[in-house]
């Protein structure tokens, strides 16, 4: 099956994404629990959902969803040959730009709520004179503020290369030390990168940006903001050798980058429906296929291993009496919410659906041996006596062009974009004036 969570945004805009170092990325870094709420909620809704599965399969595979995409095309995957190491240190930043840069752009741009945001923006503001002074100290006599590139006449230093590599390979949970021609490979990654973003951002600062400042304090309050005070922001900069005169220039880049990324590329790129259904028939076979799957609900009387035989016994005639109760016409998700031992049974039985392999083999067995609508006698697992329905049927198959063509087409428009803007750089570099120090 398709998927798309692969970036399409290149990799120099990426890597400068990666280093302005968003409020979860400092968190992760700094050992802080950054507030987060949104993202809880949302992550308690899956759990639910294996807590309800746990009851009915071994090892807790995830659920195969009826009509997902789940794989990212080949063609995404060009040059996927490279060392493992650059691989491992080019990948963060891959991810870091999964947004695409109009909705970083317009993020951005959002005006803030005004007397919150007067607060934390003379917040911020403070912050900075206050620290400005002690880093403009502290960073001249860094023992790693020398020069080690320069693109165009700009200092790329060895602490922008340490801290670029240290960022990314703690992303993507490579084990350090690395071996010293692992070292100098991920540092030849880094500072290739660094030098794209170089050239890139010089030409985006061609394009103007009215309200840039605004947006830069914006950007930086919004980060600041998810920290519970300014020492933990600040411990949370300097766990990644950030300070925030470096926090505002990252953020300055990226709205620069990206606005030029939106005006240049984004807003102009299209692909047409000849062009995705191409796509879909070329990769139909790799990624388009969608397993046989069933969803079904289940009523569960529980009696594990633990269980005496007396007790099996009479769970299972309980099922056998709830089995009745079903037959004769009563409501199986009622009799599920009121009956089952399971935790689905707050969903009314519902286990969503799943494919083969997921479920234990006596519950397995039962679900893909019916009919939509149909329900089963008592199934006995380790887990206790089950009384299965089968509410929706996927049969093994090609999912529909229809289906899945709009995100075909966005993923089309920014493979484009990224071949542009990939384009651009390798342009830039011909004529740029590159120097190692």
């Amino acid at each position: 099956m398709f998927s798309f969570k692969k970036s399409t945004v290149p990799a120099v805009a990426a890597l400068l994404m990666a280093l302005t170092i968003p409020a979860g990325a400092l968190a992760e870094e700094a050992g802080v629990a950054a507030t987060a709420e949104p993202a809880a909620k949302s992550a308690a809704k899956p759990a639910k959902k294996a807590a309800a599965k746990k009851h009915a399969k071994k090892g807790a595979k995830p659920a195969a969803k009826v009509k997902t995409v789940a794989k990212a095309p080949a063609a995404a995957d060009k040059g996927a040959a490279k060392p493992a190491v650059k691989a491992a240190v080019q990948e963060p930043a891959k991810e870091a730009a999964k947004a695409p840069a109009k909705e970083v752009a317009k993020e951005a741009a959002k005006e803030p709520a005004r007397d919150q945001d007067k607060d934390a923006l003379k917040e911020v503001s403070d912050l900075q004179k206050e620290q400005q002074q002690r880093e403009l100290a502290q960073q001249s006599q860094h023992p790693a503020n020398v020069a080690v590139l320069r693109v165009n006449g700009s200092v790329i230093t060895k602490l922008d290369m340490d801290r670029a590599l240290k960022v990314m390979l703690a992303q993507s949970q490579v084990k350090q030390p690395l071996a010293p021609e692992a070292q100098k490979e991920a540092e030849a990654a880094v500072l290739e990168q660094l030098t794209s973003v170089e050239l890139l951002y010089q030409e985006a600062t061609k394009l103007e940006i009215p309200d840039l400042d605004k947006q830069v304090t914006d950007k930086v309050s919004q980060n600041r903001s998810k920290f519970k005070t300014d020492e933990e922001f600040i411990d949370a900069l300097k766990s990644v050798d950030m300070t925030m005169q470096d926090m505002q220039d990252f953020t300055r880049k990226d709205i620069v980058i990206n606005n030029f990324i939106e005006q240049k590329f984004t807003a102009k790129a299209a692909a047409t429906d000849a062009e995705a259904k191409k796509f879909y028939e070329d990769n139909k076979d790799a990624y388009f296929k969608l397993p046989e799957a069933v969803r079904a609900s289940h009523i569960l009387v529980g009696a594990d291993a633990k269980a005496t035989p007396e007790e099996r016994k009479r769970a299972k005639e309980k099922a056998e009496a709830l089995l009745k109760r079903v037959k004769a016409g009563e409501d199986f998700a009622a009799i599920a919410k009121a009956e089952s031992s399971c935790p689905s049974a707050s969903q009314g039985g519902d286990l969503g659906a799943f494919g083969r392999g997921e479920m234990v083999p006596a519950f397995e067995k039962a679900a893909f041996g019916m009919k939509t609508g149909e329900v089963s006698g008592v199934v006995e697992s380790e887990f206790g006596y089950h009384i299965i329905k089968v509410t929706d049927r996927q049969e093994a198959g090609a999912e529909k062009f229809e289906n899945v063509k709009e995100k075909i087409t966005d993923f089309l428009k920014k493979q484009k974009v990224q071949q542009e803007i990939t384009s651009l750089v390798e342009q830039l570099k011909k004529t740029a004036k590159i120097q190692k120090d």
